[in-house]
């Protein structure tokens, strides 16, 4: 028996990264997945996003699994789409018992550079886009009186304030909000709410011109090697950054009954990053 074995999960933003990873850790202990990605690039992030090619790999990983899995390409400002894949993954897969809302995007200038374009697609895909699959999703888990879990990724940029990212930080905040007030409004029904608030992921979102040039600006094209020593300044642990299983492995504990009790927290996995001091790497050892 798996940890969250008999149970079905929607999660957002599946197609590759941090998605696809929670998919696949927990299609490993059990579940049957509906994935959910976007695959298309939107106008203002500076990476490149899924593909329905991605999402389709997901889909061919999980049931490597031998787990159920169904997939729709959906824009999680999309309410109705939202709604009707609830709908499909309960007839198809027979209920909704964890929901991982992943999805997110990023990009970069200081507050008062931002287009309202840039301001107006952060806050639809990573705030709004959040409630929206919350919204989608509880119905549907409250009528069922079965309980359940619910995930919300938001960041560390969740709990602090990093420069020219004014509009993350604010819809990141934003989750963590959103997260406590479904803690205290979904308590009745036994459905938790907790939030994610990684550091520095390697994903496609970590790993781009864009965000290097941010981060790292007094690098020219710099290589990989120059990219992880940089990062690694940012923590306390001497790693450049997790990698997408270390956060998989946190919303399969919180999505298990090994947290049965646990509610309305923030999961902070950052290798010390919130530390406001740190001993710079090379001095000890």
């Amino acid at each position: 028996m798996g940890r969250v074995s008999g149970k079905v999960a929607l999660i957002t933003g599946a197609a590759r990264g941090q998605g696809r990873a929670h998919a696949l850790r927990l299609a490993e202990e059990g579940a049957d997945i509906i994935a959910v990605d976007v695959c298309a690039q939107l106008e203002t992030v500076p990476y490149g996003l899924g593909t329905p090619d991605d999402l389709a790999e997901t889909a061919k990983l999980v049931e490597e699994h031998d787990r159920r899995v169904i997939t729709r390409q959906i824009d999680v400002r999309d309410l109705p789409g939202l709604q009707q894949v609830v709908a499909d993954g309960v007839a198809e897969l027979g209920g909704l018992d964890i929901v991982v809302a992943n999805a997110g995007i990023g990009s970069f200038a200081p507050l008062w550079e931002l287009t309202e374009q840039q301001w107006d697609e952060m806050i639809g895909v990573n705030l709004t886009g959040v409630w929206k699959t919350v919204k989608a999703a509880i119905p549907t888990m409250i009528e069922a009186g079965k309980g359940g879990s619910i995930i919300l990724t938001s960041s560390l940029a969740g709990l602090v304030a990093f420069p020219n990212l004014g509009h993350y930080n604010a819809a990141k905040h934003g989750v963590t909000g959103l997260m406590r007030t479904l803690a205290i409004e979904l308590a009745p029904f036994n459905i938790r709410c907790n939030s994610l608030h990684p550091a520095i992921v390697h994903t496609d979102m970590t790993h781009n011109d864009a965000i290097y040039q941010l981060f790292l600006p007094h690098l020219q094209d710099p290589s990989r090697e120059e990219v992880d020593e940089g990062y690694s300044m940012m923590h306390a642990l001497k790693v450049s950054g997790l990698e997408a299983i270390d956060i998989a492995n946190m919303v399969l504990f919180l999505a298990s009954d090994e947290s049965r009790y646990i509610t309305g927290t923030t999961q902070v996995l950052d290798a010390g990053g919130s530390a406001p001091f740190k001993i710079p790497h090379g001095m000890v050892g």
